[in-house]
Order: structure tokens, then sequence, then C-alpha cells
């Protein structure tokens, strides 16, 4: 479990809970700040000591392969996973380069220190400030919420209406600076992996542009920088997606927080101030404690947490409840205090004080007492649509016709479902097409409503429907086989759950990603991937029945359960899966570990970087009033193991080699053992492996392959598309030896690929 996400509601409960997530945030920034100085420090040793450069490397890949980035939330996608997985990656490569001492340290000031810097003043900076200001203002809000609590109720009106006012101005600023702080901490967390991977990328194109050795031994790294630059493409847009997203929440909590005040169905929670007797003459105390109250069972936790004195934890004390009853100043002099008979202690009456006249009324209520008013405990999840759409003929007469025009008119058109219409229009042609006596309109021939207008209002549609098309009761079964598994089991869990859906759910949803595929097959021109309409589509076809920032963290992962329904549409909406539910996987023979093709480059330099002039082809903004960005025109996410989204990459190559290489399997793992069926954008083998395979099978006639044959003794899954795939038993044609050390080439079932050479026993 990583960093728990913060809420915004909890920024007014203001509960222990709450600050222990703030403290390890903000720890997690401390450590992130103190890597960045040390990183900045060793920088700075290889520019002034270049004859000490072997030690100084080493001290930079030991410092770059010991840290990890936390994240918030329960999982990681695959795109972050590589991202993590980088700076361990980086430090391997600089190990390999320790022997180049000739190596001239130039530009590195400007590559590496500087951005780092920045990042580290600009956004670590302000957070420490804000940090301060939070601290500066809980010290005030709690001190100035103690005095007013202390007035004696026997003042006059005015003067404690005055008191009043001033503590609850003092409370809002409180309450408002949380919030910022709050946001601010969850937005550097997430943005420091991008911020601060980059310009380690820049600072390798510094290092390595110096090494002479060649362009074919350089490739190497080069397709493992693209794939990295599409996994922080991925992981900024979904970033971008995911905070637009927090922002509206925090808009929603602010504008009616007392509606988010209840954080859970079955209980209350909040602060109280409890009265403490003591024997005479010490007469009595009030102690402050944060108090969870069990609706149900009646039972009130207390624990004891005074802000001021460090946020110390004490004790926690639970009783029972058996009346709420409310005491008047007339019998105690002090406000908002409410009397407690309790059940386990006969006899006993316990008295406490609430902070606030609203908070009285949610106790009162809450406990039962004679004062209940508000809505104050029920917490509605339910949004106003404006529209009556339904899931229904009508509906589905009206997506059939919206995709026949948008395939007919407009599936080349630049940024296709990016690109807002006006809102205006898009209510009035959702209005016209969802009503059963004016749904006549024939979208692909009417000049009336232009393409951005009708792709608009089917998101519209889509997301005013009473239960997301997907439907809250899968939600969660969608998240979580999206965060684990390899590509392959996600592909085939997908498969199982989209057969639970009801029939008209399922078939509306085929009908709308078989159109969705068309798109992205035209990614060339309209710039939508299969990863940008997952951005796109994610939140729209399912959704969290509560508005939190758990759930919108959990945004990334709807983005993969939409990319993999598009590319695996025809598999997913075709047939009823073979197994469901899933079986659980066969025991295999233990295998030894192969020979990684990776050791072939271990002197070798590595590719040139260069963040500000990228080659990926059609990763461009779109002019012209278009929202589309570089980001959001990123080819697509490893985690559905796209095919389609990598053409773009792919196109660079020349055509003889363009078969061979795919993004999905472009990267160098750092690791010789064997992972099968992992992160598709982690695969062992590299990208001059393909080649090699590739220009070995074109180079070799078939005259000149021997009749050896081999037999497999363990089974074994492709990592790669130059590998072969076999169980136990298999036999081999026309076997020879690799290029690759530890590997064979052979051909089984009419295709030729590369062999682990110690999973086979050659056959006379």
């Amino acid at each position: 479990m990583g960093l728990h996400p913060l809420e915004f509601s909890e920024c007014y409960l203001d509960s222990p809970s709450f600050r222990e997530k703030i403290k390890s945030h903000e720890a997690e920034l401390d450590k992130t700040n103190r890597f960045i100085k040390e990183l900045y420090k060793d920088g700075k040793n290889l520019i002034n000591a270049t004859k000490q450069l072997g030690m100084a490397q080493r001290k930079f890949a030991q410092c770059l392969g010991e840290f990890q980035f936390e994240y918030i939330g329960d999982a990681k996608t695959d795109d972050e996973k590589c991202i993590d997985d980088s700076l361990q990656e980086f430090s391997s490569f600089l190990k390999n380069l320790e022997d180049q001492r000739e190596l001239m340290m130039r530009n590195i000031t400007e590559t590496l220190m500087k951005p780092l810097e920045k990042f580290r003043k600009d956004q670590l900076g302000t957070v420490r400030a804000e940090r301060k200001k939070y601290e500066k203002e809980t010290e005030k809000y709690y001190s100035s919420l103690e005095k007013l609590l202390n007035m004696s109720a026997k003042k006059k009106e005015p003067q404690l209406q005055e008191a009043d006012i001033q503590v609850e101005n003092m409370k809002l600023h409180f309450q408002e600076e949380s919030l910022t702080y709050v946001c601010k901490l969850q937005e550097i967390q997430e943005r420091k992996k991008f911020e601060c991977v980059e310009p380690m990328l820049a600072f390798f194109q510094t290092v390595f542009t110096f090494y002479h050795q060649g362009f074919e031994l350089a490739k190497d790294f080069d397709h493992y920088k693209k794939a990295l630059q599409i996994n922080i493409q991925n992981t900024r847009s979904r970033f971008e997606g995911a905070r637009s997203e927090v922002y509206d929440l925090m808009k929603r909590i602010r504008e009616a927080p007392q509606e988010y005040r209840q954080t859970s169905p079955i209980s209350c929670e909040g602060y109280l101030y409890v009265q403490e007797k003591r024997p005479p003459p010490f007469g009595s105390s009030w102690v402050k404690r944060y108090s969870t109250f069990v609706t149900k069972q009646k039972i009130l936790h207390m624990v004891t947490f005074d802000h001021k004195s460090g946020g110390k934890i004490g004790e926690t004390e639970s009783v029972t409840l058996k009346s709420c009853l409310r005491k008047t100043p007339d019998v105690l002099d002090r406000r908002f205090c409410l009397e407690l008979d309790i059940t386990d202690r006969p006899g006993t009456v316990l008295t406490v004080q609430a902070m606030s006249s609203d908070d009285y009324k949610f106790w009162m209520q809450a406990m039962d007492g004679k004062e209940a008013s508000g809505p104050y405990l029920a917490r509605t999840y339910s949004k106003e649509r404006g529209i009556d759409a339904q899931l229904n003929d009508v509906g589905l007469s009206f997506m059939k016709n919206s995709i026949s025009a948008i395939e007919t008119r407009g599936i080349n058109d630049q940024g296709l479902y990016r690109v807002v219409g006006v809102s205006s229009k898009v209510q009035k042609l959702l209005s016209l097409m969802i009503d059963e006596e004016s749904n006549e309109v024939d979208l692909s021939t009417s000049e009336d409503w232009d393409v951005k207008t009708v792709t608009s209002t089917l998101k519209l549609y889509l997301r005013s429907l009473p239960e997301p098309l997907m439907t809250y009761g899968l939600y969660k079964e969608f998240i979580c086989l999206a965060k684990g598994g390899s590509p392959e089991s996600r592909i085939q869990a997908v498969h199982c759950v989209v057969h639970k859906l009801p029939e008209r759910n399922r078939k509306v949803l085929g009908l709308l990603m078989k159109h969705l595929a068309n798109v992205a097959a035209h990614s060339k021109h309209n710039l939508m991937t299969v990863a940008n309409l997952g951005v796109v589509f994610g939140p729209t076809l399912m959704r969290p029945q509560e508005d939190t920032v758990a759930a919108i963290m959990d945004l990334k992962f709807q983005n993969i359960v939409v990319e993999i329904l598009i590319e695996h549409n025809e598999k997913i909406f075709a047939d009823a899966p073979e197994s469901w539910p899933l079986s659980p996987p066969a025991q295999i023979v233990s295998a030894p570990t192969r020979q990684s093709k990776k050791q072939s480059r271990q002197n070798r330099p590595l590719a040139v970087y260069n963040p500000q002039a990228l080659d990926i082809q059609n990763v461009s903004a779109v002019g012209d009033g278009s929202s589309l960005t570089a980001d959001e025109t990123s080819m697509g996410s490893n985690e559905s193991m796209s095919s389609q989204s990598s053409s773009a990459s792919a196109s660079e190559l020349p055509a003889e080699k363009s078969d061979h290489v795919s993004l999905s399997g472009s990267l160098s793992s750092g690791s010789n053992s064997r992972a099968p069926l992992a992160g598709a954008s982690c695969s062992a083998a590299g990208a001059s492996a393909e080649t090699q395979a590739g220009s070995t099978t074109e180079e070799k006639p078939e005259e000149s392959v021997t009749s050896r044959k081999a037999k497999a003794v363990y089974p074994c899954e492709a990592e790669h598309d130059s590998e072969l795939s076999f169980q136990v038993g298999a036999i081999f044609n026309g076997v020879t030896q690799s290029r690759e050390p530890g590997w064979l080439e052979g051909e089984l079932e009419g295709k030729r690929g590369l062999i682990p050479e110690n999973y086979v026993e050659m056959l006379l």
C-alpha cells in the first residue's frame, strides 16, 4: 500500500488519521527533496572532477538505484511502473559506462542540474512554504477556538456574536488553507514522477553524445527512450485528467462542505470537548477528543488528540450511549453542551461540548437528541443530469445514427472526441434525438450539426444515463483486474467481466468499442490513438458512486480497461469466454534462468536523448483552436499491449524492419531472470535482438539451414515477437546457433524464431 489519498472532506474533520496521512506525504516530499539535493551535488562533482569521473558515476548510479517513488493509492499502472523502474535502468546504464574515462561532461548544468533545481525550488519549495502557513493557521485557529469556547455564556449577546464571527472567519480561512495545502501535496506527489525523470533523460543525451562508438550500438537505448517517453506522456496525460477532476471535486466540496461532512454511512465523526471531573477542590477540566459515533450500536469512541502538542495521539476510550440530552447554559456556563447517559456506567453522565452551533445540531441529530435538524447525515451522490437519457431503443437508435455520421463525415478530423462542441447546441441535439417523436434526423446527411457537436452529444448521452454503461456494480471488478496480472490475463479477465453486464449494456458497449477501434485505426490523421480514446471514454463509461480523491486516482485504471476493450473488441464481444470464472494457472516445471540478451550490450554506449527534439511521428499539438497537446496524442498505453497505438513509432523504421519492432516490446529489462507475461513495456528482449533475428531469417536462404532438431525440456512463454512460445516436448526443426549468446534459432509450427539454449536438448 502506497501513500493514502488525502480527501478534501477530511480537511473539515481534521482527524488524527488525516494528520498522520499528511505527515507521510510530507515525509515523502522531504525524501524527494533530499534525493534531488544529493543528485545535484553529485552532478557538480561530475563537472568539476573529471579525473574522478568513475567514482562520481558510481555514486550517481547508486543514488538513482536506491531511490523509489512512492505512489498514491493501492496500485500503479504499467506506465508508472516503467517510470519507477527507469531509475534502476539509468543506474545500470551508468555502471556500464564506468570504464569510459574519456567522457567529457558538458552541458550537464543546462540539461540536468537547472531543471532539477528548478523543480526543487519552485515545487518542493512552494510546498514547504505552504506547510509553514498551514501549521501557522492551525495554531491560530485552534487557539482562538479554545478562547471562544472558554468564554462565559453570561456575556452580552453582541460580544458573543462578535466572537463567533471572528472564530468562524478564522475557521473558514483555516479550512481554505487546508484545502489548498492538501491539493498541493498530492499534485507534487504525482508531478515529481515525470518532473524528476525527464531531466535525467536529458542528462543521458549529454553523456552519450561524447561516446563516438557508432549508431549501431547507440540505438539500443533509442528504443527504451522512446517507450519511456510514451510512458511519461501517458502518465502526464492521466495526471492532467485526474488533476482537473480533483479541482472540480475540491470546488464542489468548498461550495457545500456540510454535504461531505459524513465520511461513512454507518458512523459520525468530529471533535468534542469532554468534561473530566476531578476530586475536590480541583473542579473539572475539558479535554479535546476526536470522537466517532457508530449509530447502529450507539457506541462512542473517543481518542485524545491535541493539535498544539505536536499531534500526539492519546488513549482511546469507548462508551455505549443510552440517551442524549441538551444541557442549557443555565446549568453549565458553556455553550453547545450535551449530556450523555452512558449504559455501561450506570448513574454516570458524560458532558461534552460541540465546536459550534452547526456542530452541536449535527451531534444532536446523530445521537437521537431532541433538537435534531438539518440534513447533516444524508450524503447524496446522485447527480442532476437535466436530461432524461435512457438505455432504450431510442437511445440505441441515436447511438447508431451518431456513429454512422461520425464515420461518414469526420473519421479523419483531428482531435475527434477531444474537441468539444458548443454546449447549447449539444444539449439541443440530445434533447431532439432522445425525443421519440422527433428523432428522425439523419445525422449522416444533415448539415445542421457539425461533427464535434455529434461527438459531444454522444458523450453527453452516455454520461447522462442513470447508471454508467459499465454499471456501478461491476466498477470494482473492472478496476481490480486493471491493477494486477499480466496484459494477457487482463484481457481474459475483462472478457469475463464484460459478459456479466446486462445484455443491452453489453450490446451498446460492443457497438461503441467497434466504432472506437475504427477511430483508432485512423489515428495517423485524427491523432486519436487507443490511449487518447481511453482518456476520453474511461470516466464516461465507468465511474464510482462516490466522489472521492481515491476514486479519482483510479481514473488511470478506467482508461486501461477501455483501451483493452477497444483493442480486443472483436474477441471480447464476439463470444462468451471459454473459461468462466477464470481457472487458476496450471503448475509448470521450474525452468532454469534464461540467458539475457541484454548481456550482448554490456559495454556499449547508449543512444542520445534530446527531449526538445523528439522524433516521434504524429505526436504534436493540434492548432487552430484544438485542445490537443503533445501529451494527449501519446502513442498508446503499455497496459493494454497496444499494437495499434505503436504504429506511429514503428512507421519511423525502414519498411523491411517495421514488422519486427513494436513499442510494446521495445524496452530492455534490467534483470536476467524471466518474468512471463510481465508489463509489455518491460520485456527483456532488446530491439537489437529483433533486428538481428529478423535479418538472420532474411539473409539465410532455406538451403543453408541444417536439418538438426531439438526437443523442449521446459515450457517457455515468449517475451518478444522474435521469440517462440512452446510447451514441454515440442520438436523444433532447422535449429541453428544464433548470434545472441545463449540463444538458438529454430522453426516450430511454421514460425521461425529465437529459443533459449538451456530450455531444449538437441536430438541426433
